[in-house]
């Protein structure tokens, strides 16, 4: 009798441990095709600190060009022969949307106007080579990448060493030529010259981190040969069309990116907007993405991307402190009022998905002036925590 009462009480534990679980997991709200809309004080929110910083946001755009044309012809000058080899479009204004518990809190600017997203495209990019993680096309982002890509793109000495983890945080010193764009042409030193910068001493992979487009473009090269389908339709069917997003985001490459797979041409995205190319996306469709990162990596009661993943993906990398994979981290507070675990996605022009996972939290703006974006969500998070 005595086991008998004992083993009863032991399921209605389980039972009622699972009925929390899946009410937990319920009362958590997702958007469908419309995003609700609540009011900061029905969240417990400060609604003065959180229209502060809403004011700030729509007083602080970007001063880069509104023609992005010209405004990559300025940044890049420094670059032998820079070109412009993919699309690009004219910008819109400041816009943006705070995430609270899911709901909108607050919201400005077009936030149905599709623009360029430029490096916030990384994190996109970086999800990417999470699912093939997940789906165990990759074995393990230590494996060495040489062992998956055979076409000489990671021959030699040096190019043999690097891992998918290298090119994940940007440590990899990848020396080559991808679709005719040079690795050391990319934003070089301002001293030396050509031949100095052709002919360095390379970094042992994984010690010294670098910021490079054509070595980010080699490792969508290189999932478009794993995965062997364009990554577009990849990250349409497996992420944006599951989330909810819209039919207007694109992602492209350049005008001569395709290779030739399993008989098909397709078209080897960029990372970023560089060049141009890169993701296309409106403001709603960018905070579907970051609000699935926020859940950690899961959509209503659908594990899209492992919590596995979504966790490696903002720690801090053996050679910057600031960079995951493809994401950023307030590790070392560059946002000294910000939480250090806050993590990022950002592009050129002031592009940012901002989450906040402690507080479930979310900021997505677009063109805001990079100087301002950390006092503006410094404000965010004082109308939540008080502090």
């Amino acid at each position: 009798m005595t086991r008998l009462l004992l083993l009863k009480k032991t399921v209605f534990v389980v039972l009622f441990s699972l009925a929390a679980f899946n009410s937990n997991a319920q009362s958590l709200y997702y958007p469908d095709t419309a995003w609700q809309v609540k009011k900061p004080e029905e969240l417990k929110m400060n609604a003065a600190l959180l229209d502060s910083a809403v004011r700030l946001a729509m007083a602080s755009e970007n001063k880069m060009e509104r023609d992005l044309r010209i405004a990559n012809m300025k940044s890049y000058a420094g670059e032998p022969d820079y070109k412009i080899i993919g699309p690009m479009k004219q910008r819109g204004g400041p816009a943006g949307l705070v995430i609270k518990n899911g709901y909108v809190v607050a919201q400005w600017g077009d936030l149905h106007r599709v623009d360029m997203t430029f490096s916030a495209t990384k994190s996109y990019l970086s999800t990417m080579a999470g699912l093939a993680v997940d789906s165990g096309l990759i074995k393990s982002v230590t494996d060495k990448v040489g062992t998956y890509v055979w076409d000489g793109s990671f021959d030699g000495a040096h190019n043999s060493k690097i891992t998918w983890e290298h090119l994940l945080n940007q440590s990899s010193d990848w020396s080559g030529t991808l679709f005719g764009l040079h690795d050391w042409a990319d934003r070089p030193p301002k001293t030396g010259g050509i031949d100095d910068w052709k002919n360095r001493k390379l970094n042992e992979p994984g010690t010294v981190y670098e910021y490079n487009d054509v070595r980010v473009n080699l490792l969508a090269y290189s999932l478009l040969q794993v995965w062997r389908k364009p990554l577009p339709m990849l990250l349409k069917e497996k992420i944006m069309d599951p989330i909810g997003a819209s039919s207007t985001w694109r992602w492209y490459g350049y005008d001569h990116s395709y290779v030739n797979m399993d008989g098909l041409m397709m078209q080897s995205v960029s990372g970023g907007g560089h060049h141009g190319g890169g993701i296309f996306i409106n403001t709603y469709d960018q905070a579907r993405f970051g609000l699935l990162f926020l859940r950690k990596g899961k959509w209503k009661n659908r594990q899209l991307i492992s919590e596995k993943w979504v966790h490696a993906a903002h720690q801090s990398s053996p050679a910057e402190k600031k960079y995951g994979y493809m994401w950023w981290i307030n590790a070392t507070q560059s946002w000294k009022e910000v939480s250090p675990t806050v993590f990022y996605a950002v592009g050129f022009g002031g592009n940012y998905i901002i989450i906040d996972q402690e507080h479930d939290l979310m900021l997505v703006t677009r063109w805001i002036d990079d100087a301002k974006v950390g006092e503006v969500f410094s404000l965010i998070s004082k109308s939540v925590t008080g502090k």
